[in-house]
This record gives structure tokens, sequence and C-alpha cells, in this order.
């Protein structure tokens, strides 16, 4: 395999660079722009051959689908009678051959975990790949040391929630959604399968480098006890793909849901989108992409009007605000901005900068109510994300509010209050404004027994202090 990092180009050198990126075509160049914010100097880091191969795998048939051999006899214009019949008779033997294999005795559970094996390893090399490429500093060691801490601390509640997703009969896993890689969703179904259910469609978070469908496992669960259907939605990582790609895949996901969730007991009238961190902005991105389509006319898949409305828990919308934080936590600022596709991109994936264009008006009168969920001790992405985003929209007319947890870090909501059972504020104020207009659904709610606990109590207050998020 050639070198993976070409050296650092100079910008001024342009026939250089030019004649470089000649010589290795199946290279993705990446434009990092340095710290400084200056244009005089950048470099570009160009990914290995595989991972755009990973893409061209990814949907390669394993074998090719052929026009029939009596077509291609037809087309031949006959031939020799005898030596059709043998050909023809090797044709037959080698489809039944085929058919034997396809046939023969099959592990659905084996083929699922074998697939999200498959992905799981995708998603490791992939940041590996990452971290080999853009180096690792202190400010990424230190917080592998306590995000390996943290894991330990919580194993309990993993554990058990992981055996859940395997083994449990009302997970629908890898149900594919798109032709990309890892277009793929897993639903959670009620075990109560009487009548059309309220349904939401989650984007995980995983601070667009390392997101995975699983990562809403918990949530699903506990939202699937109260009879709610769950849609959790894969995208594409940084450096598999960038922001757009991540938009692109969350919309179609949801545009599958919509589309497709009556199919599986879902009530197309009653679907929230819900996103977790990065899965917030991705979820918030691909509602006001749609909202600005809608209003321009263009022809769409879905309707952001089918959508009841929007959930943020714990997540960022204006990317001016917080580049500068997210570098000062570890999220460098040449990464981050790779992943946004440049700093010019910023203000077209930062919604809360976007919605105020006097251009998309139309659109985000289309926007459903949005209230957004944040913990007043969240270190990652601070609090005050949530409430800017929520009084900008109110300002515009959008039905929209901030719901603030005091003292919750940026995981207490989504992971450690969850494990810890019993009752959880956030999960309530959820399920009640799904469950808001249908009195039998919060009837069951009032009367329905507190989860049970996942982790010990003293473990989960050691996770709070040593999370690196």
């Amino acid at each position: 395999m050639q070198p993976h990092i070409l050296p650092v180009s100079n910008p001024h050198t342009q026939s250089s660079s030019s004649s470089t990126m000649k010589t290795a075509p199946a290279s993705a160049a990446m434009l990092i722009r340095s710290e400084n914010g200056s244009d005089s100097a950048a470099m570009r880091i160009f990914m290995p051959v595989s991972i755009e191969e990973d893409k061209k795998n990814e949907t390669k048939p394993f074998i090719t689908r052929t026009s029939s051999y009596t077509d291609a006899a037809a087309a031949a214009g006959g031939g020799n009678s005898n030596s059709y019949q043998q050909k023809r008779r090797r044709r037959v033997a080698s489809d039944n051959s085929l058919l034997s294999l396809t046939n023969g005795p099959q592990n659905p559970l084996r083929d699922e975990v074998g697939r999200d094996a498959s992905d799981t390893y995708v998603v490791t090399r992939l940041s590996f790949e990452l971290l080999r490429y853009l180096g690792v500093g202190y400010r990424w060691i230190t917080r592998f040391i306590a995000l390996g801490c943290y894991s330990f601390l919580l194993f309990p509640g993993f554990l058990q929630v992981g055996y859940h997703y395997f083994f449990s009969k009302q997970i629908r896993r890898g149900i594919v959604y798109g032709d990309q890689p890892r277009n793929r969703l897993d639903l959670y179904l009620p075990q109560n399968s009487e009548g059309l259910k309220p349904v939401v469609a989650f984007i995980t978070g995983g601070a667009w480098i390392i997101g995975y469908k699983a990562w809403g496992s918990l949530l699903g669960q506990q939202l699937a006890e109260r009879d709610v259907i769950v849609a959790c939605i894969d995208y594409r990582n940084f450096p598999q793909g960038t922001i757009s790609d991540m938009v692109k895949d969350a919309a179609q996901g949801i545009s599958f849901v919509c589309n497709n969730i009556a199919e599986y007991g879902g009530d197309p009238n009653r679907i929230y989108v819900m996103g977790q961190s990065a899965g917030a902005h991705i979820a918030a991105c691909a509602l006001l992409d749609q909202a600005i389509k809608e209003a321009g006319g263009q022809k769409t898949s879905w309707s952001v009007t089918q959508i009841k409305a929007y959930f943020g828990l714990s997540g960022g919308y204006n990317f001016y605000n917080l580049v500068d934080h997210f570098h000062s936590r570890g999220l460098y600022r040449r990464i981050f901005l790779s992943i946004m596709e440049g700093e010019e991109s910023l203000r077209k994936y930062s919604p809360e900068v976007l919605v105020q264009d006097p251009n998309h008006r139309a659109a985000v009168s289309l926007l459903p109510p949005i209230i957004l969920f944040h913990g007043t001790a969240d270190y990652s992405i601070p609090s005050d994300a949530s409430k800017s985003f929520a009084e900008t929209l109110r300002s515009l007319g959008v039905q929209a509010e901030s719901i603030l947890y005091e003292g919750k870090t940026h995981t207490d909501l989504f992971l450690q209050d969850p494990m810890r059972g019993g009752i959880d504020d956030m999960f309530q104020d959820l399920i009640a404004m799904i469950h808001a207009g249908d009195s039998e659904a919060l009837a069951k709610d009032s009367t329905a027994p507190p989860r049970k606990r996942l982790v010990p109590e003293f473990m989960l207050k050691l996770a709070h202090r040593v999370s690196p998020f």
C-alpha cells in the first residue's frame, strides 16, 4: 500500500499539488485549515484508498446479475441445439448448487451479530485511522483514560442492555433504509401490538466520529416499555463521511420511517424526531434542510409537516459559539472544521444561525414544535446552546422551549439516570409530551412500575465524577 499521508502542501505551489492529486485519484483529499484561521497555510490529508474502497464494497453485490441464458442464446440467433441443451443443463445445475447454499440451514441471530460486529469494526478502524492521521494530543490521552474508567464503572449496565439488544425478540436490528454504507436502523417494538403506536426516530450522538445506532438501545428499551416504537438510525461518521453525508443519511432514515413505519404498527401521524449530542445537531440540520426544500417547492420523499415535534437532547446549534469550546475540550479545531467541511460551512450547519436568514422565513414557519433538553453541568456542550436556540426560535414565531436539569452532565440524562432506575425526570417529561392528548396512555404511564436499577449507586457517582464528556 502507498503511504497514507502526503507531505504538507503549500497553497502557493498549485501546480505541484495538482500533479500530486492526479497521481492519486483514488484517494480522498481533505483540506484542514490552520488553527489560527489563516488562509495562508493549509494541509491536505489523504485518506487511504481502503476507505474509498469500503464505500464501493458496501454496495457491490457478491454475485453479479446477468441476463438469462435463454435470452443470450436467442440474441445469438440459436446455434447448435445439443450444445445449447448441455450448456442449459450446466447452468441449471449451477443455479441449483447456488440455491442449496442460500437455502441451507441459517442462523438469523448469527447473521445479525455478524453484521453488527462488522459495523463496529468499521467504526473502530476508522476512529484509529483518524487518530493516526491527526495525531493524539495530551487532551485525547487523558480523555481515553477517563473513558476507560467511565466505561468500566457502567459496565454492569452496559452488559444488561447489550444482552437485551442482541436477544430480545422485540428488536429488529439492521433494517436497511438506503444504499450507502451504514444506512441501517434498529426498531424497538412494544410487546403490546394492539393499535397504532407513536414513533420516535432517534439519531444517536458520538462527536460526529463514533456515533452508532446501538448507542440508543437504552432509550429504545425505555420507550418501548411505554408503548412507543423507536427507530435508531445509523449514519456515516467522519472520516467515512462529513457533515453533509451525515445529514443526508439522517434525512433518508427519517424518510424511511415516515413511509414504512405503518408496516411495523407505527402511527404515521404521530412521528417524533429526536437526537442526542451530535445526533441532536444532525437531526436539527436534517429537519431545517427539509423545510427549506419544501418551502422552495422541491419534490421530497417525506414532509417536515409529518413530524409532530423535535426533541433535542444536549445538542449544539451555533458552531460559531462552540468551535473554540470544542477545541479546548479536545475536539481540535482542525478536526472539527474537517468534519464540518471547512469554516465557510459553519453557517450552513449552524441551525440557530440559518433560521435567522430572511430568505428562510417560509421554511422556518414549517418547523414543528421544538423542545430542547439540557443539563446545567454539561461541559461538553454548555446548556446555553439550547437556551439560545430556543430563544431564537421563539423570536421567529416557532413554538420552542428549553428544559434544563440542574446539576446534570452531558451523559447523566442519557445514561446514568436511566441506569439508576426509579424516577427519571427527563424521561418522564419526554413520555408526557409523546402521550399528550392520549388519556389512556397517560393513565398507563401513571401506574407504570419504576425501572429496575442496572448499576449500583456508588459506581454511578464515580462515573459522574470521571466522565470525560
